[in-house]
């Protein structure tokens, strides 16, 4: 991207969290001069949102204790308001279902996860299995899953997830580029994903939705195993490998 395409697109993703922001192109140019080494809150979320990795591996200082603290808080009710709207949508939700979204150190799912799904291969007769690591981060219900460069079982076939939390349960869509050398020869899929958070908030189970090879509707199974609560520059080098190794 150039300076004015990131600077439009953190607008835009700060436009769709509900945290408008009046971000330009000076802001940019201050933040890659590294004039500005803690950018305001609202921008760091967009950027996160847009990058799909956390601003500590962008070259920014981690938010203060405080900070994190305070998000937190937000999210899982703990102040009063929230905790009040917490206990409502819990009494409406379909069996009863408190929503569910304390998981680790910064109080939301964001974290380091295996992503693993099942699907037919019709040109091969036979069933296949792909595994990503995968960065995930949580704004308010958002979450966004983007895989490690080299955290795939099938190298150079990047996975996108945006996903959106209501309880235990998660909605969204995916999108993964196949490897140009590999079956698919770079073709791209994309669809839908619905998943179910455990109790101990350590996996997400379901199903995903999306069209095959011939252009028909197929379906299979699909979970994440969480990993690491860290998505520091380290933790992910960790995992920036194939999860079979």
């Amino acid at each position: 991207m150039s300076q004015d395409d990131l600077a439009l697109a953190i607008r835009r993703a700060g436009k769709e969290s509900g945290e408008p922001n009046d971000c330009a192109k000076r802001n940019v140019q201050r933040w890659e001069s590294g004039k500005v080494l803690n950018p305001r809150p609202v921008y760091a979320r967009a950027l996160e949102r847009v990058t799909g990795l956390p601003i500590e591996a962008l070259g920014f200082a981690p938010p203060g204790p405080n900070a994190r603290a305070a998000e937190s808080a937000v999210l899982n009710g703990r102040e009063p308001e929230q905790r009040e709207a917490a206990k409502a949508r819990a009494a409406t939700a379909p069996g009863g279902i408190a929503p569910m979204t304390k998981h680790n150190d910064h109080g939301t799912l964001s974290g380091i996860w295996l992503s693993r799904y099942e699907y037919h291969s019709s040109g091969r007769e036979s069933d296949f299995i792909g595994e990503h690591y995968v960065v995930v981060l949580q704004h308010g219900n958002k979450l966004t899953a983007r895989s490690l460069p080299e955290g795939s079982s099938n190298p150079n076939s990047p996975l996108t997830l945006d996903l959106t939390v209501e309880g235990n349960v998660v909605t969204g869509t995916w999108r993964e580029e196949t490897a140009r050398d590999g079956y698919y020869a770079g073709a791209v899929y994309h669809g839908a994903i619905q998943l179910l958070v455990e109790p101990t908030g350590r996996k997400m189970s379901g199903k995903w939705v999306g069209f095959g090879k011939d252009f028909d509707v197929n379906t299979g199974p699909w979970e994440l195993t969480f990993k690491d609560a860290s998505t520091s520059k380290p933790t992910m080098a960790e995992y920036n490998r194939s999860p079979g190794e």
